[in-house]
């Protein structure tokens, strides 16, 4: 009896922020007879899985409504900083994308609250947020304007501008070593939850419609909730998380 083999490769998207983590995961199917080896190989390849809805051709026009935005998707890095080529199962997933379309705003009380972003404005978003549509033959999001998490007109994520409620935090270094001198390993290292915090956004909006500020300053230290917030790698390998104000749990000095 002829064997054949098949493997998939599973895609794990990524959620540390601009940084790429991608795993694989391989399945081996049992032993199939020949007469069916081909038709099944060729099913296997076929197989493909969308989750972004499509917005037929016909439609030219694409209008956010209440608070919400449409976002042009960023390309995901084709070449590493060295030149590298990367396969598409190694590029970045990317979190940050152009304003292209805003809604008209939302009312709190009596006062008509605009969005606080314009067209054009580089953003980059919280990893969870919003649909996905392919429209215009690109990659849009459309998501509410509180999912936005700033805006970065560089490439450097140190250059953030928070909004609303958010904070930009530089993350403090990991331990090298245990109190007792043993060098940790990078897999045994604690992920830190102290900071340094960077910018601060306006704060949230309160029931007449304005920024209530937030009690946190450039230059605090802070201890923050540990699975909060979105992660990035700054131009200079240091690690950043941008979270909103109430995850940040003291003040230290």
């Amino acid at each position: 009896m002829a064997a054949a083999q098949l493997t998939s490769t599973c895609i794990l998207p990524s959620f540390e922020g601009l940084r790429s983590s991608t795993s694989k995961a391989s399945f081996t199917s049992v032993a199939l007879s020949s007469p069916f080896r081909s038709s099944t190989l060729r099913s296997s390849r076929a197989l493909v899985v969308k989750s972004a809805t499509t917005v037929a051709p016909k439609y030219t026009s694409l209008k956010p409504l209440g608070d919400r935005v449409l976002v042009k998707i960023k390309a995901a890095e084709e070449k590493t900083v060295g030149g590298i080529l990367l396969p598409s199962t190694a590029q970045t997933k990317p979190q940050g994308g152009e304003i292209v379309a805003v809604g008209e705003g939302r009312t709190i009380g009596d006062k008509k609250v605009e969005i606080g972003v314009k067209t054009g404005t580089p953003v980059v978003y919280s990893k969870y947020a919003g649909t996905e549509v392919e429209f215009n033959g690109s990659s849009h999001l459309i998501l509410k304007e509180d999912d936005i998490v700033g805006i970065l007109e560089t490439d450097d994520v140190k250059d953030l501008k928070p909004l609303n409620d958010r904070v930009l935090i530089k993350v403090e270094e990991a331990e090298e070593t245990t109190a007792g001198g043993l060098l940790l390993t990078p897999a045994s290292k604690e992920k830190p939850s102290i900071g340094t915090v960077i910018a601060v956004g306006p704060g949230p909006l309160n029931e007449e419609g304005n920024r209530t500020g937030v009690p946190l300053s450039p230059g605090n230290t802070v201890l923050y909730s540990k699975f909060a917030g979105n992660d990035f790698k700054g131009a200079d390998g240091s690690e950043y998380i941008t979270l909103r104000a109430s995850d940040v749990m003291a003040v230290l000095s």
